[in-house]
């Protein structure tokens, strides 16, 4: 019983904390440089 308990317990801290950090999230914008090119002559090779 006591087990079940503190798996009980470490299932609801788990769900707490999954929760905080999906609610804080990364955000922000995403990057504005890089990404596709296209590409040249020499690049198919």
């Amino acid at each position: 019983m006591n087990l079940l308990r503190r798996a009980i317990a470490a299932i609801g801290v788990a769900t707490i904390v999954a929760s905080v950090l999906r609610a804080r999230g990364t955000g922000g914008t995403p990057p504005q440089t890089g990404g596709w090119r296209e590409l040249q002559g020499t690049d198919l090779r």
